[in-house]
C-alpha cells in the first residue's frame, strides 16, 4: 500500500492512567525485578513512531480527557475546570461533557465509523452524562476516576462498572476486564473493517492508578474497600507489575488485529493522560501529576500504523492530546464541526516523514497552586505560587537553572504570550474544585 495514500484507518486510541514518563522500558524505564515491564509497548515502540516532546493536555485525567473528546482546550467547558472531576460531582447537570458538544467519536461516528469506549470515562455522571451521551456506541468501563480493580467501586464506596448506561456486575481484574472487552471488540469489528466500516475504539485503562493491586491481590481489595485511594499501600514492585498486566493486554489487543489481517491500516496511539504518581518514574523530569513542570505533563508518546509511520523513527515534534485528536480526524477523513472550531493540530505530515517540525506553542494553566505554562520552542514559561521561571528545556529538563533574571525580555515575552493566549480562553470558574488525593501530611513532597 502506499505509505501516503491509505484507507480510511481504523483507530484504536489507548490512554493509561498516571503514567509517569520513564516507566516505559523505551522511554528509559529500568526493568523490574521481574524483567522487562513494558516489552509489548517497547516493541510497539520499535515497529513504530516514539515521540519525545509529547505532552498531556493538563497534569491531572479528567481535564486531559476533556481535551481528548473535544480536540480543544479543555478550559472552554466548565466541567474541565475541576482539577479532578470528583465522585462527589454525581448528579452535577454542569459537572461533564455535555452530550450537544461535538466529539472524536461524534464526529467519526457521524463519518461512518463503529465507536467504543472500553475503559475510563471521568467525565461525568449518569443521567446527565456518559459516554453513549457523546458519540460512543458502546462503552464498558467505569464513570469514576478512581475504581478498585476487583470490587469495582469507587472512592466513594459505589459500585462502578456499567455496560452501556446500565450498571455491570462483572467479575474480574479490571485491568484484564478491559483487555478481554477490547480484543473482543476487534474480532467483532475486523469483518466490517475488511469491507469498508472503520472502528474507532478507546482503549482506557485504569492502570496503574491506585488502588495498588495486581492479579494477585483480590483480598487486598476487599480488605482496603471503601479506601481505595489506599495512601499506606503500594511500592515500586506492586507498580510495575500493574503496568506488565497492562501491557500483556496490548500486546494481545495487537495479537488479535495481526489475526484479523487488519493491523497494517490500524493507527495505534499509546499514551497516558498525565504524568506519573507515586511509585512513577520520570527522570530526568522533575514534578508529577497536578504539577505544570516537565514530569506532570510531558507523558509517552507512541503512534504505530505500518501503511504510514515508518518502523523504529523517533519524533522531537511538540505536541500535546488534542493534536492527537485532530490527528485521527484528519486521518479518517472528518471534518470538525464549523461551530466548534479544533484548538488540536494535525499531525498527519509528521507521520509518515518523523524527521519534520512545525513550530506549535503548548498552553496551560491550573487554578491548583496558581500554575501556568507556556512551551515554545526550546523555552519554557512557568508560574508556581506566584513565582515566576524561564527555562531552556533542551539544556536543562529538569528545570533546575532559572534564566529570567538573566533574560528578563525573554521572560517578559513568553509572559505576555501566555497572557494573550489565556485573555481567549474563559475564566476559572471561582467554584472550581481542586481535590487531592494526597498533601505533604501523607508523604513528603517531590
Amino acid at each position: 500500500m502506499d505509505r501516503m495514500t491509505p484507507a480510511r484507518p481504523n483507530i484504536i486510541f489507548i490512554v493509561a492512567d498516571d503514567l509517569g514518563f520513564a516507566d516505559l522500558g523505551c522511554y528509559g524505564g529500568r526493568p523490574a525485578k521481574f524483567g522487562a515491564v513494558s516489552p509489548e509497548l517497547d516493541k510497539l515502540s520499535e515497529q513504530g513512531l516514539k515521540f519525545t516532546q509529547g505532552y498531556s493536555n493538563s497534569p491531572v485525567c479528567s481535564p486531559t480527557r476533556f481535551a481528548l473528546m473535544t480536540a480543544r482546550y479543555q478550559y472552554r467547558l466548565r466541567g474541565a475546570a475541576e482539577e479532578p472531576i470528583n465522585s462527589k460531582s454525581a448528579g452535577s447537570t454542569t459537572l461533564g461533557l455535555p452530550p450537544e458538544h461535538p466529539t472524536l467519536p461524534s464526529l467519526l461516528r457521524a463519518g461512518g465509523y463503529r465507536t467504543a469506549l472500553i475503559g475510563k470515562w471521568h467525565l461525568g455522571f449518569p443521567p446527565h452524562f456518559g459516554p453513549l451521551k457523546s458519540g460512543y456506541e458502546e462503552f464498558f468501563g467505569p464513570m469514576a476516576g478512581g475504581v478498585d480493580y476487583f470490587t469495582h467501586c469507587a472512592s466513594t464506596g459505589v459500585h462502578d462498572l456499567w455496560r452501556g448506561d446500565a450498571p455491570q456486575d462483572e467479575q474480574g481484574y479490571l485491568t484484564d476486564l478491559i483487555t478481554d472487552h477490547s480484543v473482543d471488540y476487534v474480532n467483532r469489528m475486523a469483518e466490517g473493517a475488511k469491507t469498508g466500516t472503520p472502528f474507532f475504539l478507546s482503549m482506557h485503562y485504569t492502570a496503574p492508578h491506585w488502588p495498588w493491586e495486581t492479579r494477585d491481590d483480590e483480598a487486598l481489595a476487599h480488605a482496603i474497600k471503601p479506601h481505595i485511594i489506599h495512601l499506606h499501600g503500594g511500592n515500586i514492585h506492586t507498580y510495575h507489575r500493574m503496568i506488565h498486566h497492562m501491557d500483556e493486554g496490548i500486546g494481545k489487543v495487537m495479537a488479535a488485529l495481526q489475526a484479523q489481517g487488519i493491523l497494517d491500516n490500524t493507527l495505534v496511539v499509546f499514551t497516558s493522560d498525565n504524568g506519573g504518581e507515586r511509585f512513577s518514574d520520570n527522570w530526568p523530569l522533575v514534578g508529577g501529576k497536578m504539577d505544570l513542570t516537565e514530569g506532570g505533563i510531558r507523558v509517552p508518546w507512541i503512534a504505530h500504523w505500518p501503511a504510514v509511520i515508518p518502523a523504529g523513527t523517533t519524533s522531537a515534534q511538540q505536541c500535546l492530546t488534542m493534536d492527537w485528536s485532530a490527528t485521527m480526524l484528519d486521518a479518517a477523513g472528518v471534518r470538525a464541526d464549523p461551530r466548534y472550531p479544533l484548538d488540536g493540530v494535525s499531525l498527519m505530515e509528521v507521520l509518515p516523514q518523523p524527521e519534520r517540525q512545525f513550530a506549535r506553542p503548548l498552553h496551560w494553566r491550573m487554578k491548583h497552586r496558581d500554575q501556568r505554562a507556556l512551551r515554545d520552542g526550546d523555552w519554557k514559561y512557568l508560574r508556581v505560587d506566584g513565582n515566576d521561571y524561564l527555562f531552556n528545556i533542551p539544556q536543562d529538563e529538569r528545570e533546575r537553572a532559572n534564566l529570567g533574571p538573566q533574560q528578563p525580555q525573554k521572560l517578559d515575552a513568553m509572559r505576555t504570550a501566555w497572557e494573550d493566549w489565556n485573555a481567549t480562553m474563559p475564566e476559572i470558574a471561582s467554584d472550581a474544585m481542586v481535590s487531592l488525593a494526597y498533601t505533604s501530611r501523607d508523604m513528603p513532597q517531590r
